[in-house]
């Protein structure tokens, strides 16, 4: 029974084995190291081969990191695993080097709301996340994204393992109780790796202290972490109402509707009629305005005037506010086509140690169409570091890489983005790409179908599963898809990805033509990829590149 034990399924069902057979193998021998146990045991080998091949060894009490590892390498399906040794060796590789990473991190999760309203939600989570803002000018302090940090929202966790899954040496947490005009504030630091207390402190004020409460958490975590707080100078203290109205416009964002999108457009307006001289809500209102395009469906070419409006007036009222030359940035490239300003202006927001997640997603997608991949990875390495848990995020990377041409390490990235959520389109379909790219035709239609099961309406998962699906043969199913799509799809890309991967060049020129008179974020961000190869080859492209004043030499062959 000896050897019995580290075969892989498919030896044991008689199967086609290759290099992910021995991935199993070694997960195998790395489980009986670290336990002193074999993962698969039977009285008899019959009894082995069937534990192999149907059961999941006993729970590996090891850290996180490493029992993650061990799960994905004895994972059933070979499709689950690790595609090489390689990518084995540059996992366990990963967790040294995180062990020997003594930069200084935090993440701030959400405040319990102690209020007898819960209600009062939208203040607890507002609070985090202004001192979220405000140590991202710590120097040399890397701090989790809000979005990552509130997944622990009311989630009864070990304090260790959410550090780990953030990628994070300190933790803040704390509660906020408000009872008329008063307000207490708890805030503890907490060292992840031994769940030590570094600085507590209880505040009983005014409410409208809020923000010196503030500044005085962030000056003393600044001087637990031995680092310095950089002050924003003559920094605007708003009006309380306008305040709270912006954080219940925050509030109203955590969810991707119509109708949460125009309650925040709401308060963002309330708040600058409260205080005009406050530069945040006109910052955020152009932020929904630009996140209403890929959420919501809305044209930029309908709000592209509106975001540029208000990035512009929170500059007029902060000049060292990082979000309004991000929103430029964004609406220059992706509406105006005008690279080189749009350029200086994701520089400009970058710049600043509190520039979002976001702004590094804004300059990959700018790279990217001038077929810099290399470079537009790094950027969407960086918004995956600062908002680790942001599936979609992931899913971005995963495009990128696919269109490096490290597909292997793609689909490395997808299986960490399952393991966050599976009920997200963009892993899925970026894991289906790279099987495309690899040329595992069943594999990749497999992925589409999760893709387009999560998300039937949105046209890109569909347009990718009937274009594969037509490829493998399945020609009238993948008709009965394109039907679903229709003539108005959305976006406009999944059915010109449909025909570009199906070398039907006069459609898929098209439809690129419609999707660059829409503005689509797709048209400039795919422009160089290996998807448009054909096309850019083909008399249709010199048109198309001029409509978004790119050289017409084919960029990025």
């Amino acid at each position: 029974m000896g050897t019995v034990a580290y075969m892989s399924p498919e030896q044991a069902q008689g199967q086609r084995v290759d290099s992910r057979s021995d991935v199993f193998s070694f997960g195998a021998v790395l489980y009986e190291v670290l336990t002193g146990r074999r993962a698969f045991a039977g009285n008899t080998a019959l009894a082995t081969l069937s534990a192999v091949v149907n059961d999941a060894p006993p729970p590996l009490e090891a850290p996180a990191a490493l029992t993650q590892i061990v799960s994905r390498c004895l994972a059933k399906q070979p499709r689950d695993r690790f595609q090489s040794m390689e990518d084995v060796a540059a996992a366990l590789e990963r967790i040294v080097v995180k062990s020997t990473d003594h930069h200084p991190s935090i993440a701030v999760l959400p405040f319990a709301n102690m209020s007898r309203d819960p209600d009062d939600d939208y203040f607890s989570d507002g609070l985090a996340e202004e001192l979220i803002n405000l140590l991202a000018h710590v120097t040399n302090l890397k701090v989790t994204a809000r979005t990552s940090s509130f997944a622990f929202r009311g989630k009864e966790q070990d304090i260790r393992r959410i550090a780990e899954a953030l990628g994070v040496g300190t933790i803040l947490e704390g509660s906020v109780r408000r009872a008329g005009s008063r307000i207490r504030v708890t805030a503890q630091l907490i060292n992840a790796a031994d769940g030590y207390h570094l600085w507590s402190e209880r505040y009983d004020r005014e409410l409208t202290d809020v923000f010196a409460i503030q500044d005085e958490i962030a000056q003393a975590i600044s001087g637990a972490l031995q680092r310095t707080l950089v002050a924003k100078p003559g920094r605007h203290t708003p009006l309380f109402p306008a305040y709270e109205a912006l954080l219940k416009a925050r509030h109203h964002l955590k969810t991707y509707a119509p109708e949460t999108y125009a309650r925040a457009r709401d308060y963002c307006e309330q708040a600058i009629a409260l205080d005009p001289a406050y530069a945040a809500p006109h910052a955020l209102l152009g932020f929904i305005h630009l996140q209403s395009t890929t959420h919501t469906g809305r044209p930029l070419l309908a709000v592209a005037a509106v975001i540029r409006r208000e990035a512009q007036r929170a500059l007029e009222l902060d000049p060292l506010e990082a979000d309004p030359h991000f929103l430029l940035g964004a609406v220059t490239a992706l509406h105006d086509y005008h690279w080189g300003e749009a350029e200086r202006e994701l520089q400009l927001a970058l710049a600043s140690p509190s520039a979002p997640a976001e702004a590094h997603w804004a300059h990959a997608c700018l790279l990217s169409t001038f077929g810099r991949f290399e470079e537009s990875t790094r950027e969407m390495r960086r918004t995956v570091e600062l908002d680790p848990l942001h599936v979609n995020w992931r899913g971005v990377l995963m495009a990128h890489l696919v269109c490096e041409g490290r597909h292997e390490e793609a689909l490395h990235e997808g299986r960490k983005a399952l393991d966050i959520a599976q009920n997200e389109i963009h892993p899925h379909l970026a894991m289906a790409e790279a099987f495309l790219a690899l040329g595992n035709i069943d594999e990749a239609v497999d992925s589409a179908e999760r893709a387009h099961r999560n998300l039937p309406h949105q046209s890109m998962g569909t347009g990718f599963l009937a274009a594969v699906l037509k490829r493998r043969g399945d020609a009238d199913r993948a008709a009965t898809l394109l039907r679903e799509m229709g003539e108005t799809p959305i976006p406009l890309w999944g059915r010109a990805w449909y025909h570009l991967l199906c070398s039907e060049l006069a459609e898929a020129a098209r439809w690129y033509e419609k999707m660059i008179d829409a503005r689509e974020i797709f048209a400039p961000v795919y422009a160089t990829s290996l998807y448009t190869k054909e096309l850019r080859a083909s008399a249709y492209w010199a048109k198309l590149a001029r409509m978004m004043n790119l050289p017409e030499s084919r960029v990025g062959d």
